[in-house]
């Protein structure tokens, strides 16, 4: 939410003993009639600051969803359409490393199976052994 708890019930920020033993930033710093005004001026901002909070929680799932919608990109492909398949498992060459090829093919969809799941085929038309997933394959363009 931005703010601590203790921030929010009691309108500061606390200060540990260990901060005050080391001589902290924090602590160097303190003036005690400088900090006076500045507790008054943090308790009359206090409502507005426990506002602010109670809203974040509400406003991240939103800003969430907006940022996944622009960004997010539904994938269907029709029977016909060529694309690539993503690299997985125990199909990727060892001995390439972290240069290895994380995805493979042209491949051609054949028909589709279910909701995102589609059967593919080689440019040699033969058939692979299992439907693949929506989020496994991505379009080819060529």
């Amino acid at each position: 939410m931005g703010e601590t708890p203790f921030s929010l019930t009691y309108g500061a920020e606390a200060v540990i003993p260990a901060e005050i033993n080391l001589c902290s930033a924090r602590v160097v710093g303190f003036a005690p009639d400088e900090n006076e005004k500045l507790m008054v001026k943090q308790l009359n901002l206090l409502e507005e600051h426990r506002e602010v909070a109670t809203i974040r929680p509400t406003e991240y799932p939103q800003k969430l969803a907006r940022r996944y919608n622009r960004v997010g990109r539904k994938r269907e492909f029709a029977a016909g359409d060529l694309v690539l398949r993503k690299v997985i498992g125990n199909t990727q060459d060892v001995n390439a490393g972290k240069l290895a090829l994380s995805w493979e093919g042209p491949y051609r969809v054949t028909a589709i199976v279910g909701a995102g799941a589609y059967n593919l085929e080689d440019l040699k038309e033969k058939l692979l052994h299992r439907p693949w997933n929506v989020h496994n394959l991505k379009k080819f363009y060529h």
